[in-house]
């Protein structure tokens, strides 16, 4: 009987903690892109996973009956086995982990259809092989479900080596990334670090941390702010200023397009036949050195970027996070000014949580899919296809009073990239990626649709009288296709620095009849579109809260900041914790990246604080004053 109380050799216990930690590892290296650069990484990486197991399945020490602490050793596999499995797929789409704001976006998980497919394979059975293996011993293995009883000081003891496992990991990785855990957008290097289940702790604390912060928020917090704001406003270009006045202001969404289609081929077949046209279009500023700056929002980011001029979240969208915050959007500026202002999106109005947040935004008008009609064969992937999406949009605006704002969101070059046979104008790609290879199809659709739309806004009589704004709202062939991308473009390899150039995304502000276009060249983001254009119309900014800077004013920065932290200048690029010339992509010293650095930080800092404590509702944006006491 002395050997009940001895910790059997080969317990279910011991097993579980073991099998779920080389399979974490196993996937870590073969399931997730995370640059691994020394020896001290590859042992933080491999240790991580330990603590946390121990203590996950250490828990069942304290159950009396083996039947309970099994059950409870095999759900737990299972808890974290989805928990594992999540991230994985969650990162073959979007290149990422999962944040817990992600999770409660149940609301766009009916809208997913072939995104989903696309991701999951058979294969994805051994991400649960060890839950397999656990239930198989459970029930062949007889000893295994025999009384098992822990004295109280072995108990204490494995604790204490889980707590003692758990502070080697944090001092190592605190030694080889300083102030790891205020870099809670970096999501890479906290899994890295500390681990996939750590994080996710992590993530709940940071979450609860910052629904607190708008409840104990007043409005001294916004003074540090608006000092910041005020000292780094840029004036408005003199001539440009109220140039185009009283015009309509169309600003189009461009799903999923990179630059790199730009003034490019695929197998000698032009790519973007229509917009490269206007790069060289006397009516056409075509911006070659901007960047998308969104999140895990993806396209949400890129509308709550160009509305506020401030950086979405790092760990979720702020369109569900933050939906029913005090903003000062850009259609409310454009309302206030007799514009009529609506977004056009042939999809689920509650897709994003989009019907909310449109009345934080003063949306006036917003035309779902419930506006349109989706005739046989005119849906694809996420929704409508984009030409007859652009010509009933028109027909929409031709019923609209003048002067209106239309945001309109395009869906058809969305992940994974179909296209109907009689929609299909060029070949496919041939790489190893059949991401990259139909997505050249998908973006020569898109840019037909945009030439069809010209030509429809040409024969219903609103060209003339318009501003027309495209820009490309993120990426859409993530990391996870370097290869395939490196083969594209010719390249040995996608570096960190590559990777950084590669989020450029195109920017047409098209002005019918301006005869003044060209090709601009400053460094710039989605976060200065929203000065830039109420410039152009006149309408004054000197008192909102807004982080961007007019891309025609003299004062205008050649810097754009990534939520990531990411950093791209005229002269340098951050990326990977490693600082790069931005003209030879040769690594140099980080102090040269460092002042740029602490900008990134100091702004996304800033943005954080305003979305997180709701603070513009101590703002008057009329004055510029700010309101305090005050519980708006």
């Amino acid at each position: 009987m002395n050997s009940i109380n001895k910790w059997p050799k080969h317990s279910i216990l011991a097993f579980a903690i073991l099998a779920t930690w080389i399979k974490t590892v196993i996937v870590y290296q073969t399931s997730f892109d995370m640059k691994i650069e020394n020896g001290m990484q590859y042992f933080i990486l491999w240790i991580n996973p330990i603590s946390f197991l121990l203590i996950a399945y250490g828990l069942s020490l304290f159950f009396k009956k083996s039947t309970a602490r099994n059950r409870y050793i095999l759900i737990t596999s299972l808890i974290l086995s989805i928990v594992l499995y999540g991230n994985v797929a969650f990162y073959r789409f979007y290149n990422d982990f999962i944040t817990l704001p992600v999770l409660f976006q149940t609301s766009n998980f009916g809208d997913l259809g072939t995104s989903a497919l696309a991701i999951i394979n058979v294969w994805d059975i051994f991400y649960f092989i060890d839950v397999i293996f656990i239930a198989l011993l459970l029930k062949f293995a007889p000893k295994l479900n025999e009384q098992l009883t822990i004295r109280k000081d072995i108990r204490h003891a494995y604790f204490v080596l889980a707590a003692a496992i758990l502070l080697l990991n944090l001092g190592l990785a605190e030694t080889e990334r300083p102030q790891l855990l205020t870099r809670s957008f970096d999501r890479e290097l906290l899994v890295k670090n500390i681990g996939t289940y750590n994080y996710h702790l992590y993530d709940v604390y940071i979450q609860s941390k910052s629904s607190a912060q708008r409840a104990l928020a007043d409005g001294s917090e916004l003074v540090e702010v608006n000092n910041y704001v005020r000292a780094n406003q840029a004036e408005p270009n003199a001539e440009m200023f109220g140039k185009y006045e009283g015009r309509n202001l169309i600003v189009v969404s461009l799903e999923s397009l990179q630059n790199f289609v730009i003034n490019n081929d695929m197998n000698g077949q032009e790519v973007t036949p229509f917009l490269n046209s206007l790069t060289k279009d006397k009516d056409t500023y075509y911006f070659n050195n901007f960047y998308h700056q969104t999140g895990l929002g993806k396209t949400s980011d890129s509308e709550f970027i160009v509305e506020n001029s401030l950086f979405g979240l790092g760990r979720g969208a702020v369109f569900f996070t933050h939906g029913g915050n005090t903003y000062n959007s850009m259609a409310e500026r454009l309302g206030e000014n007799g514009y009529f202002t609506n977004v056009m999106h042939p999809n689920n109005k509650s897709f994003w949580n989009r019907d909310m947040i449109y009345q934080s935004l003063n949306i006036q008008k917003y035309y779902d899919v419930n506006s349109y009609e989706v005739g046989e064969g005119e849906a694809v992937n996420w929704g409508m296809k984009d030409i007859p999406f652009f010509q009933q949009s028109v027909q929409h605006m031709t019923e609209m009073p003048q002067p209106f704002y239309s945001r309109m969101i395009t869906l058809t070059n969305h992940y994974p990239f179909y296209l109907d046979p009689e929609d299909i104008m060029i070949d496919e790609y041939t790489s190893n990626s059949g991401t990259l290879n139909r997505y050249f199809q998908t973006v020569r659709y898109m840019d037909e649709a945009i030439k069809v739309f010209f030509e429809d806004l040409k024969e219903k009589g609103l060209y003339d009288n318009s501003i027309i704004v495209m820009y490309g709202d993120h990426y859409g062939i993530s990391e996870n296709h370097n290869k395939a991308m490196a083969m594209y473009l010719d390249k040995e390899a996608i570096t960190p620095y590559d990777s950084a150039l590669l989020q450029s995304v195109p920017l047409f502000i098209h002005v019918p009849g301006s005869n003044d276009g060209q090709v601009m060249e400053e460094v710039s983001g989605q976060i200065d579109l929203r000065p830039t254009i109420l410039h152009l119309l006149g309408i004054d900014t000197s008192k909102d809260m807004q982080l961007g800077a007019d891309l025609f004013s003299e004062d205008h920065e050649d810097v754009v900041i990534f939520r990531d932290g990411r950093v791209i200048t005229d002269k340098v690029v951050y990326a990977s914790d490693a600082c790069y010339d931005r003209a030879t992509g040769e690594q140099i010293d980080i102090a040269v990246c460092e002042p740029v650095i602490e900008s990134a930080t100091t702004e996304l800092g800033y943005s954080d604080a305003i979305i997180n404590g709701d603070l513009l509702r101590f703002y008057d944006s009329a004055t510029g004053n700010l309101i305090q006491n005050s519980m708006k």
